[in-house]
Parts: structure tokens; sequence; C-alpha cells
């Protein structure tokens, strides 16, 4: 049987969703299938079309928007612990050789998740399946429980220069 790993992908630089999508398409060109779950996010992007082109990627948003201007709401807590509870379904399940849990460190940052439900999650899987959780700021807790921890630091970007996020790049 082949064991699943628990991947982390965390810090301030870019590239941490990058990678997870990148991993996915390795694994679904590899005859496995993917299911990609976005917490927080709820605008259109570029990799919510990628379902259309590779038939056994599976992506779904659980979020109400990004709140760096406001305050999380009842309705972002709401959103956040059915995307986990989703999430724990699909992990169980075994259908999947790849489970993403993309920003899922941003929820807890905020608040929306506790750490040791998903601790509790990631232990409930079949053991076959690898799973990424992305995200700045993962805690302690998430790191303690993974098999490999990746943190990408921002050395330069041009988003201080005004570029912002353009399709197919960032989003």
């Amino acid at each position: 049987m082949e064991r699943g790993y628990i991947q982390v992908y965390t810090g301030n630089g870019k590239g941490k969703t990058t990678a997870a999508l990148g991993m996915s398409l390795r694994c679904v060109c590899a005859g496995k299938k993917v299911f990609f779950g976005e917490f927080i996010k709820d605008r259109e992007s570029s990799e919510l079309k990628a379902g259309a082109f590779l038939p056994n990627f599976e992506i779904v948003q659980f979020g109400c928007g990004c709140f760096i201007d406001r305050d999380p709401e009842e309705e972002d807590f709401r959103a956040a612990r059915e995307g986990l509870a989703r999430c724990d379904r699909v992990l169980r399940s075994g259908e999947y050789g790849l489970v993403v849990l993309d920003e899922i460190n941003v929820a807890l940052f905020y608040g929306l998740l506790e750490a040791g439900d998903v601790i509790e999650v990631l232990g409930r899987r079949d053991c076959r399946v690898e799973v990424v959780l992305t995200g700045r700021y993962a805690p302690q807790e998430v790191i303690d429980a993974a098999d490999l921890v990746t943190e990408m630091r921002e050395v330069k970007h041009y988003y201080h220069e005004g570029v912002e996020a353009r399709p197919g790049i960032e989003r």
C-alpha cells in the first residue's frame, strides 16, 4: 500500500498555491484524481477552469472573499467549517490521490478554524492520500503534523512596484 504524506507550503513569498497546482497537474497526469479545496477564496481565478481540461481535477471554493479590509463575519466561519467538513469526507473516501487545502493556514490564522480540528481531519484520512496545506502563517501544530514543510520567502516582488495580480500568472 502506498503511503500519502502531509506537505505544507507556507511563508510570505509567492508560489504556495502555484506549487500545489503544479503538483495537482503532475498527479492528474499520473492517472490520479485531485481534489483542490480553496479556503477563503471566492473570486474568479484561472485555475477554476482546470476541470474542463483535466477530467480528474475537481476544484471547490470555500470562502466568502478576502477580508483584509474587514473582520471575518459569521458567514466566513460557516464557509470554512463547511469546507473542512467536505475535505474530511474527501480525505476519508480514498477516492483522490491528492487533496489540497489551499489557504487553510490563513483560515487558521484568522481563527475561522482550529488547528486541532484540522489535525483531527488529517488523522482520519485514508493513509494513501497525499495532502497539501497552503497559506501563510502555518501554525506550529500543523508544521509538527506535516512530513514536509517548505517556507516560501519573498526576496523581491513586482507587486511593490504596483503590478496587480494578472490572469494566468497570479490568478
